[in-house]
């Protein structure tokens, strides 16, 4: 009578055999899904416990073919990360941009580090040190890798390949402090000043001329908050002239992927970013110029593009504006400083919620935490106060003035 064909998912005897004084191994047959009987075994000092190991790779492995998860405790830190990658490739509440960026930390800050372990040999004490050391060297790049190590050992938690996430043991990190600074007016009038004779009537400098849209685009963000993309964004629809003041929507963001054309993305960073806003004058003449421009154009037209049509890319802007600054003397300004510069002028006037709401955040404390520069001056009334320890005042120091009631007395 033929012996009876392994059932798929299952396993044959174990048996052990003596490597050497304190080395034993146990092997078996496992059937894989596709009908292959291949050999499964584990070493360890003594024969029982290498039967045990055995039986945690052989249950593993029959949860995979269960369709549980292919990850286990042995599979090497670069399988989870390829799992992980092709998990978050399918998650549509992630902008392909997030997507982009958590990779590309994964691969060049985490992968060299964890790429010769397996799964159970990352502890707690192994992530902590890594992220320490890393912030040693730069807050920003340790708080990256904390992310994505945390997202990929998350998932593997979840998969029962690990019995818990060591990166949620680890110690937090510790922001440097760091001060919000917004530019001075002097410093605005000198960056439209270098912005406005950049190259003009240059005949050495080679390549295209200026068009004049670098100009539109520093008081577009002077005079609505927008973040980079979503000024780029904007469309000849998006904008309303004909009001007082005159408003424009945020409905988009610019995006470059990796490898891909740079495309006009219909929803910006967050939902709290989709609102109208009322522009000042200053921004609604520049605006009114650039509309001329685009006169007979479609709706849907973008008010800032190329030559060809095609959308500008913020790493382009960004250079542009370090190429015009530079050529000034000017150091340290970025797109994100007209925005610090916007929330702490309205902060100023009208308080951090409508700067938070204007700048379309969620809380007024990111706004004040990141975007707005503290106000050292104190209110002038203490000169007043001080008046009173002026040599010779007839008032004695800490009293009141005349008319002032007197303390209640305490019970």
């Amino acid at each position: 009578m033929a012996r009876s064909r392994i059932p798929i998912g299952t396993f044959g005897s174990i048996n052990t055999t003596k490597n050497g004084p304190r080395s034993w191994t146990a092997r078996a047959r496992f059937r894989d899904p596709d009908g292959v009987l291949r050999p499964v075994e584990a070493t360890s000092a003594g024969s029982e416990t290498a039967e045990q190991e055995l039986k945690i790779k052989l249950a593993h492995r029959t949860r995979i073919v269960a369709g549980v998860s292919d990850l286990h405790p042995h599979s090497p830190f670069s399988e989870l990360v390829q799992v992980w990658l092709e998990d978050l490739d399918l998650d549509p509440d992630l902008a392909q941009g997030t997507k982009d960026l958590y990779e590309r930390d994964m691969r060049t800050l985490v992968l060299p580090a964890f790429e010769h372990f397996v799964l159970r040999e990352i502890t707690i004490s192994k992530v902590d040190r890594f992220l320490r050391t890393l912030a040693h060297q730069s807050y920003s790049r340790a708080k990256h890798a904390k992310v994505v190590l945390n997202l990929a050992l998350g998932m593997a938690h979840r998969y029962e390949a690990i019995e818990k996430n060591p990166v949620t043991g680890t110690k937090r990190l510790k922001r440097p402090v760091t001060q919000a600074t917004a530019l001075s007016l002097e410093e605005i009038q000198a960056i439209r000043a270098a912005a406005r004779t950049w190259r003009r009537g240059d005949t050495k400098t080679p390549g295209p001329k200026p068009d004049g849209q670098l100009e539109v685009i520093i008081e577009v963000m002077l005079g609505s908050s927008l973040r980079i993309g979503e000024v780029l964004a904007l469309r000849k629809c998006d904008i309303d002239l004909t009001t007082t003041p005159a408003t424009l929507q945020v409905s988009g963001t610019i995006v470059s992927p990796k490898g891909k054309p740079t495309y006009r993305q219909p929803h910006p960073k967050t939902r709290t970013s989709v609102r109208r806003i009322a522009i000042p004058t200053y921004t609604a003449t520049a605006l009114r110029d650039r509309m001329v421009d685009l006169a007979g154009h479609e709706p849907d037209t973008l008010v800032f593009r190329t030559r060809n049509g095609t959308p500008l890319t913020t790493n382009n802007i960004r250079r542009r504006l370090r190429d015009v600054l530079a050529t000034a003397g000017i150091t340290g300004v970025t797109p994100h400083s007209f925005r610090r510069t916007v929330a702490t002028t309205i902060n100023r006037a009208a308080g951090a919620d409508l700067a938070a709401q204007l700048l379309g955040h969620t809380s007024s404390e990111i706004t004040q935490k990141h975007y707005i520069e503290p106000d050292t001056n104190i209110d002038t009334r203490t000169a007043t106060i001080f008046e009173t320890l002026t040599p010779g005042s007839s008032h004695r120091a800490g009293s009141r003035s005349a008319g002032s009631q007197p303390p209640t007395a305490r019970p």
